[in-house]
């Protein structure tokens, strides 16, 4: 039976290069993947890229109001409908109801999806995405780093030209932000200390 899983993690936990090995891992076996992001994420363009160096050109983009559904079965034409697996970067970023048309994917079309994302933004606040994610999915799997501590990071700090900040949109990404954006995964005991306690 397929099965929608969530694999989850702060910023530098290694999504994308999990992501890029199963894909390569599918189609080492001779069987066809979609790979595919959220167009909010303009990091990269139309490229899934690794910290390692490694990218690769995604089948497609998802814009937010995107049908999902029918953007798979679009691109599966290629393959005759034959594919093995759905693989989405950067899961944080699609909408609650994107995250139903993964599920009715899964139950209804029968292809495995696997979406990669964060769960909180750099407030500790859930994406809607990574919500409805932890909601549906079959499968949960954190893939953890560290923090500079070396503790378990759990949350994302963005700083804004190198330094902390903990008011602004949930989305920044550093290409459309006039300021160099950056972010840093932390444990929880930092991320207090440099918020001076805030959570939110």
């Amino acid at each position: 039976m397929a099965k929608l899983y969530f694999r989850y993690g702060a910023m530098n936990s290694g999504k994308s290069t999990a992501l890029l090995q199963a894909a390569f891992n599918y189609e080492e076996r001779g069987q066809h993947v979609l790979l595919a992001k959220p167009e909010i994420d303009t990091k990269g363009a139309d490229q899934i890229s690794s910290r390692l160096g490694v990218e690769r050109q995604v089948d497609f983009l998802i814009a937010p109001d995107a049908d999902l559904r029918a953007l798979v079965v679009e691109h599966a034409a290629r393959y005759d409908g034959r594919v093995a697996c759905l693989l989405i970067d950067e899961a944080q970023f699609l909408t609650p109801a994107q995250v139903d048309d993964l599920l009715r994917i899964v139950v209804d079309d029968g292809i495995p999806a696997l979406a990669y994302g964060i769960r909180t933004d750099f407030q500790t606040r859930a994406f809607p995405g990574s919500a409805r994610l932890l909601e549906l999915a079959h499968s949960l799997e954190e893939l953890k780093t560290i923090c500079r501590c070396g503790r378990k990071a759990l949350f994302n700090a963005r700083l804004v030209g190198g330094r902390f900040v903990f008011d602004g949109d949930q989305v920044a990404i550093d290409e459309l932000s006039h300021e160099k954006v950056t972010y840093e995964s932390m444990c929880a005991e930092c991320y207090l200390r440099e918020s001076g306690g805030r959570l939110s």
